[in-house]
């Protein structure tokens, strides 16, 4: 048996075109060979690649100039946060613009939308929708709490005693500005809706979640980027979510709070609360799962203790 030629350079650890194949010198017969999948038509794939969805993407661009990286794959390569099922998707999402025929590619979503050239960024050589743009298309696929988690995953920016300094991908009024620049399209009112909804500060889809919750809860309004001072020299404390008026805060303790280091930080973070006359409620992914109804008890148990009464 003649032992198959080694796929040369970048080939062998990514997609390519059958044309990059030639043209690097790979013979047809060895680009028929079975450690070579064909995902779809005049793509092949090494068997053993274990590539970036970046490097499985970029020859369906390389492809056809007029194709470029959208929606959901768009979303997952700027690492946008997405409900399970977007992250899950084998699916790429490439767009054309109108006019043009759709991608009838197997595994491909193909889509025509109008895009300008502040839309389109390019991230090694792959050109893709801005994340700005990936926002807007998400509204019509996501529903409005997910596409919420987007938000303030974008313009999220904070600078904090512990951990590094975070900048928004998005700054808040930039965003606003981007979407306001749009009429009569697709998702336009889902994703005002989302902005009127996202808040600086957050720092994950479950503080989403729990801040969603409350908001629509009744209670007084919980926000993130709050800070709790204390004396000289001490540092400041910053809740997940905080209601000045009462003192009450909200923790959501998700596995990164498991570790050594950062329960030591939480016991500091907890005592300090404390001795400045906060309450704090800390949530857990299992009273999330018990629903909306326990999570909001906890917070307004809390509320009563500080003197909040709901209105007759």
């Amino acid at each position: 048996m003649t032992a198959r030629s080694r796929l040369p350079g970048k080939l062998a650890r990514q997609s390519f075109t059958y044309r990059e194949g030639l043209l690097a010198g790979v013979s047809v017969s060895r680009m028929r060979a079975s450690d070579l999948s064909v995902p779809s038509r005049g793509i092949r794939v090494p068997q053993e690649a274990g590539q970036p969805l970046l490097d499985r993407v970029r020859p369906y661009t390389s492809l056809g100039l007029d194709n470029w990286v959208s929606h959901v794959t768009a979303a997952q390569i700027h690492e946008m946060p997405l409900p399970w099922f977007a992250e899950e998707s084998r699916t790429l999402h490439l767009s054309r613009v109108p006019g043009s025929a759709h991608s009838r590619r197997r595994g491909v979503a193909g889509h025509c939308i109008n895009l300008t050239s502040s839309d389109i960024v390019w991230i090694e050589g792959v050109p893709l929708t801005s994340p700005a743009r990936t926002f807007l298309d998400l509204a019509t696929i996501l529903s409005l709490d997910d596409l919420v988690a987007v938000a303030d995953h974008l313009i999220c920016e904070h600078d904090r005693h512990f951990g590094p300094s975070k900048c928004a991908i998005i700054p808040e009024e930039q965003l606003r500005a981007y979407i306001g620049g749009f009429r009569h399209m697709p998702g336009l009112v889902k994703a005002k809706r989302a902005l009127e909804l996202m808040r600086v500060g957050v720092d994950s889809p479950p503080e989403t979640r729990l801040r969603l919750i409350l908001h629509r809860s009744g209670l007084p309004e919980f926000l993130p980027n709050c800070k709790i001072a204390g004396g000289a020299g001490e540092f400041d404390v910053g809740p997940d979510l905080a209601c000045k008026e009462y003192k009450v805060c909200g923790e959501y303790e998700g596995e990164i709070h498991q570790t050594t280091e950062k329960q030591l930080h939480d016991r500091n973070r907890d005592e300090r609360t404390r001795i400045r006359g906060w309450v704090q409620v800390k949530v857990y992914n299992a009273d999330m799962k018990r629903g909306d109804a326990h999570v909001v008890a906890m917070f307004e148990a809390s509320l009563r203790q500080q003197g909040w009464r709901s209105k007759p």
